[in-house]
């Protein structure tokens, strides 16, 4: 039997991933043009605080603590019960809120309009710029080869 739980949260980390990556001014003017104006009440307001960031040496090393980041999170209610969370990288109280709101209303009634109003724009722009920062590296490409001197 499936465990339908772990497919939603899938899918729930996959749309925050999605929101907390995305720049500022790309979600503020989606948000914008989605013309959303849902009521809510706030269960944390947005706060800046540090957390800290761990690497691994070649990615498969042990563990060590490679500095401190800011972030800011935040929870909300919307007045239907649903809520939620988010926590974005940097100092940006208006980019948490508005990904609360988002994570919020995809939880329910009104999921698809932002699956298509903000995250499907999102997510076309992310494709987008991973592919010309691949095209940007594999310009600089260097083919290196070994002659075999017949001695």
């Amino acid at each position: 039997m499936k465990d339908l739980t772990e497919d939603e949260n899938a899918a729930r980390k996959g749309w925050m991933s999605l929101l907390a990556q995305a720049p500022a001014g790309d979600l503020a003017a989606l948000w914008a043009d989605a013309g959303l104006t849902p009521d809510f009440t706030w269960l944390r307001r947005p706060e800046v605080g540090g957390v800290m960031v761990r690497g691994r040496a070649g990615a498969t090393g042990a563990a060590f603590n490679l500095g401190e980041m800011s972030v800011t999170r935040c929870s909300l209610r919307l007045g239907d019960g649903r809520v939620g969370h988010a926590m974005v990288q940097g100092r940006d109280r208006a980019k948490a809120e508005v990904a609360a709101l988002c994570d919020a209303l995809m939880q329910g009634e009104g999921g698809d309009t932002v699956e298509a109003a903000i995250l499907t724009p999102l997510s076309e722009a992310r494709r987008v710029r991973r592919e010309e920062r691949a095209a940007k590296a594999a310009a600089t490409k260097v083919d290196f080869f070994t002659m075999v001197r017949g001695e």
